[in-house]
């Protein structure tokens, strides 16, 4: 049996919401062991002067604790 772990967090980039899906995921798996899904709970972008200037993602990541 799995035990396994859900973390929500914020990731951001100048590029797109692509780049800041993978920098977030690549930076998950700099903290957390075993990282197996990701659910993107929600889109933003900040906007200065008309323009976009950064594109963020909320993920829910998902990790196994234990088999």
């Amino acid at each position: 049996m799995s035990i396994a772990r859900v973390t929500e967090i914020t990731a951001a980039s100048n590029k797109s919401f692509q780049d800041a899906m993978e920098q977030g995921v690549a930076r998950a798996n700099k903290t957390l062991e075993n990282v197996t899904g990701a659910w993107i709970k929600g889109y933003e972008l900040v906007i200065a002067k008309g323009k976009i200037t950064e594109y963020r993602v909320r993920m829910k990541i998902t990790f196994i604790l234990s088999n």
